[in-house]
């Protein structure tokens, strides 16, 4: 009953227990009749849920504030999931539905990402193992490195062509290199600045899809050179290298469809800043918990 149920509260004399318990149990009791048997002016009462609502309102404020700060610092960007890691980042803890509201009262939205044609699986040819099997969560720096390449189209209709590692480990870039031509000499001098950073013990694994440039005699001599393992997907499976399929997404959405470039030095430029910078020192990861790629390989290392 009621008065078992208040019954230290009363005793207590404590005026925000009593109010939250007629809060919790208005439906039953109604609010007049708990009021009076606690002793509860009701002007007193109505004041202190008028002013609750207005400290809600304030901290609803302020939190909104700065998703619009940071939305625009990010170039719209983020997502609401993005947008509550950025916002944990420094200090502020909400659920991601409550971001996801809050943007929507806003009326932000993160940048459509264009659509990906479907693949069409291809018949297999000179295979490594998959050593990866998908097997993507990896505990500790430089045990597996993926990697591929991409192509960047130039206003002039030329391609400027990029080759990536990431060591699964934080997600983080390790190397990556831009060059006017897709070839085995692209992917082995990628290869050859992360080895040179990292200096990986022997054994390393590096998961690729099975393009010519890293089934090339020149790149599986000098990975053997090395000691780094191959490892391939299934012909046409982009979901075996899901990791750098995503990167990519990232890098063309989050930087290079964004920006107008003058010439390929300042593409490249900017490029590395954007990888080496913001995505692995900045930009959170939701694969790390919210964690740079960077703040996750040290925690890991």
């Amino acid at each position: 009953m009621i008065f078992k149920k208040s019954g230290s509260i009363l005793c207590e004399g404590n005026r925000l227990a009593q109010y939250q318990f007629i809060q919790k149990y208005q439906q039953t009791f109604g609010v007049r009749w708990l009021l009076r048997r606690m002793n509860i002016c009701p002007n007193a009462y109505y004041n202190y849920l008028k002013n609750k609502k207005h400290a809600y309102r304030q901290e609803k404020a302020e939190i909104q504030r700065k998703i619009v700060e940071i939305y625009h610092r990010e170039n719209g960007v983020p997502g609401y999931r993005m947008m509550n890691d950025y916002l944990k980042g420094i200090g502020s803890i909400r659920s991601d539905l409550t971001i996801h509201h809050f943007m929507n009262e806003l009326g932000l939205r993160s940048i459509t990402r264009r659509k990906k044609p479907n693949y069409v699986k291809g018949t297999a040819n000179k295979i490594f193992p998959n050593l990866l099997n998908r097997e993507f969560d990896v505990k500790e720096p430089n045990k597996i490195w993926c990697t591929d390449f991409t192509y960047l189209t130039r206003p002039d209709g030329t391609m400027r062509y990029n080759c990536t590692i990431i060591d699964l480990c934080g997600r983080e870039v390790v190397a990556s290199l831009n060059s006017s031509h897709i070839d085995t000499e692209l992917a082995k001098e990628t290869l050859k600045i992360a080895l040179e950073r990292r200096k990986p013990a022997k054994g390393i694994i590096l998961h690729s899809e099975q393009g010519r440039q890293f089934t090339a005699k020149e790149f599986n001599k000098f990975c053997d050179k090395n000691y780094v393992q191959q490892s391939m997907s299934k012909a046409g499976c982009p979901y075996d290298n899901a990791v750098m399929e995503r990167f990519y997404n990232t890098l063309k959405h989050e930087f290079y469809y964004l920006y107008k470039f003058d010439s390929n030095d300042i593409l490249d430029q900017k490029l590395y800043e954007f990888v080496y910078g913001k995505y692995n020192h900045v930009r959170p990861h939701r694969a790390n918990g919210g964690l740079t790629p960077y703040a996750a390989r040290c925690r890991a290392a």
